[in-house]
């Protein structure tokens, strides 16, 4: 703003200096002398193409030719920093005479306005101290000229362009129309524009008081609205914008976020369902402290049928803005669309064909940082209903992470944390913990499964990647635990199924009981495996390992149910059931073909140990033999643990020992 007041009250010298030597030198002299103190009062050089011609009806005025203002040294733009067709000005004759200055109308015609940041700060905008801002010391910024006014300023058919080399954001509007009215210098001014962004209308509407003070960028007295697109924003308090300073309400219909992020230089994307897709509004005291700074206290923010109050800061970053914010909400809901995006069980659930392979944009997360805490009553998440809740959700650059400090759900707990990174791509993962969860209203309301009734607990690990859900659902990785007590699975006679061999037992009204579950499993490529399940039921055991296809929404797993032993010493017996296909349509066939080959492997087994124990008898027999003769004929007793050969050789040398002596004795007896 401090530019513009700067630049028309250059215009105002020229007026003035334009009609002191219009009636005496050439139109030349005056353009050269005009651009003169203009480069004096700002720095910049004014460059004037064509004559300036005199206008005396129906008002005293003067026409230009083109017109254009230097740009900033540094600047790397080979474009001015505004140029028009011409400038036409209208003043009040007989205030001019009276050495006031009041201007009836100011207008140029398709003006350029090419503002540019520097990566280091700088702004083109800004000018060079001139010699009166220098005599005052540096950063001096000169008062504006003598009080002026105008009744009507307007621009038609302009361009403003803005690049801000800082954070790379780049604006331009389009069929710029404006008007600007200041009918007393010290008193109010009201200012109109119109212009198209990114081929969507824009409006602004400025108004406020003490004209002189605000030129000055002193904080007084306004009021503003905003229109872009379907977005509405309106701000009444007061406000100063050197530096940038406001205190007053703030009510913001933010219906069309595409439309205002075209505005602001940011990709901003229309919210999902729940987060304002069909409304968003933003209410509060707003406070900006000059810094850069914003402060929204008693804040209300409506998004779709949801209401969020709360307090919210939003400090300046090196790369981004951070938000932080401490909010509570009424019950929330975050409906699925129409089609059962989220393959929810009230979106089709098992009966789905495949998960969602649209896109999902998460480029908004790369927008701010933010540290968020929320507390809700209850929260409906189209998948999940969720009780009293309360998180802290940590966004960084574009990783979102929410940890979980309070979760009721389903009659139990829900604890740990889970992390979306939208940072080159998306990746989704998290560690959550479930404790004393009621599996069928949770698996209804997951999967459309309503057939596990039971209360347990969970552990899950998990991390998968991709742009879409069905991406995200074939890349899964992870491990988990899973444990159940007692409870009833539906659509499913077991015991039944031992008892009859009968396929017969599956369907409406088959149910078979249990007092637990537990096993755990391991998850990758999409795959979820698991080999340890144990199951045990009043009237029998079983055990289960195999694969369900995550991402591909398929069964391969088999139960090895075994009826336990009556008391008349009957039972035992094992059917292997093997459930396979789609989740929408899975298949129970009984494996009597294993049962067979079990069979023959159990008795071929057999006959090997019937075999070997036989062969161990004979070997037992012989030896019994060989003991036998040994003791016989050589009067030899064989140890426990002495080999028969040791004991043989023994009892021949005790036997050549004794032979051996009674010869010497008879030897000697002879003599």
């Amino acid at each position: 703003m401090r530019w513009i007041v700067r630049v028309g009250a250059a215009l105002v010298v020229v007026v003035v200096l334009a009609f002191a030597l219009l009636a005496t030198v050439p139109s030349e002299r005056i353009a050269q002398a005009v651009s003169g103190q203009f480069e004096t009062m700002t720095g910049r050089k004014l460059e004037m193409l064509g004559e300036i011609k005199p206008r005396i009806w129906p008002s005293l005025g003067v026409t230009t030719g083109p017109v254009s203002i230097a740009n900033a040294e540094w600047s790397t733009s080979d474009q001015p920093l505004f140029r028009a067709q011409s400038l036409s000005v209208d003043v009040n004759l007989s205030a001019l005479l009276g050495g006031e200055v009041k201007i009836l109308g100011l207008t140029a015609d398709r003006p350029e306005f090419n503002l540019e940041r520097a990566e280091d700060g700088r702004a083109n905008w800004v000018f060079a101290a001139s010699a009166a801002g220098e005599a005052g010391g540096a950063g001096a910024v000169p008062p504006p000229a003598t009080g002026f006014t105008l009744d009507k300023g307007s621009i038609a058919g302009g361009r403003l362009v803005y690049l801000d080399r800082q954070s790379g954001r780049s604006v331009t509007l389009d069929e710029v129309d404006a008007s600007l009215s200041i009918p007393d210098f010290t008193g109010p001014f009201a200012l109109t524009a119109t212009a198209l962004s990114s081929g969507q209308k824009v409006a602004l509407d400025l108004s406020g008081e003490v004209f002189s003070a605000f030129a000055m960028g002193r904080v007084v007295p306004v009021k503003a609205s905003l229109v872009a697109g379907g977005t509405k924003i309106g701000f009444e308090g007061r406000g100063g914008y050197a530096p940038l300073a406001a205190e007053g309400a703030l009510v913001a219909d933010l219906s069309d976020l595409p439309a205002l992020g075209a505005l602001i230089g940011s990709k901003l994307s229309r919210p999902s369902a729940g987060l304002g897709s069909d409304r968003l509004t933003v209410s509060g005291q707003l406070t900006l402290d000059g810094t850069g700074a914003a402060f929204l206290r008693g804040a209300e923010i409506v998004a779709d049928s949801n209401r969020i109050t709360g307090d919210l800061d939003l400090a300046p970053g090196k790369a981004r803005p951070l938000l932080k914010a401490q909010l509570a909400a009424g019950p929330i809901t975050m409906a699925t669309g129409p089609d059962g995006e989220m393959g929810g069980g009230g979106a089709g659930g098992m009966q789905a064909e495949g998960w969602p392979d649209g896109a999902i944009d998460v480029s908004a997360l790369g927008a701010m940082d933010a540290e968020i805490a929320l507390a809700a009553p209850s929260v409906d998440l189209g998948v999940l209903k969720l009780g009293q809740t309360r998180v802290l959700v940590t966004i960084d650059r574009a990783r979102a992470v929410t940890e979980i400090r309070e979760m009721q759900a389903y009659g139990g707990l829900i604890t740990g944390d889970f992390v979306v990174n939208g940072r080159g791509g998306l990746s989704v993962g998290g560690r959550l913990s479930f404790a004393g969860l009621q599996t069928q209203p949770l698996f209804s309301d997951l999967a459309g499964w309503d057939r596990l009734i039971s209360t347990g607990d969970f552990e899950i690990e998990f991390l998968g990647v991709g742009n879409s859900v069905a991406a995200i659902m074939n890349s899964l990785k992870g491990k988990g635990v899973l444990e159940l007590g007692k409870g009833e699975l539906r659509g499913l006679d077991i015991a039944g199924m031992l008892r009859t061999l009968d396929l017969g037992y599956v369907g409406e009204g088959q149910k078979t009981v249990f007092d637990g579950l537990a096993g755990t499993f391991s998850i990758a490529g999409g795959v979820l495996s698991n080999s340890d399940l144990k199951l045990v039921a009043p009237y029998f055991t079983a055990s289960g390992s195999g694969e369900i296809g995550l991402g591909a929404r398929t069964l391969d797993y088999r139960l090895r149910p075994t009826a336990l032993a009556s008391g008349d010493g009957t039972g035992g017996v094992m059917v292997p059931l093997l459930i396979t296909g789609p989740w929408a349509k899975p298949r129970f066939r009984l494996d009597l073909e294993s049962i067979a080959r079990e069979k023959m492997e159990a008795e071929a087994k057999a006959a090997a140990e019937r075999l070997q124990a036989e062969a161990k008898a004979a070997e037992a027999a012989a030896k019994a033999e060989l003991e036998r003769r040994l003791k016989e004929e050589l009067g030899v007793e064989v140890a426990p643990d002495e080999a028969l050969g040791d004991a043989a050789k023994r009892g021949a040398t005790k036997a050549l020992e004794d032979e051996a002596r009674r010869a010497l004795e008879e030897i000697l007896g002879g003599n």
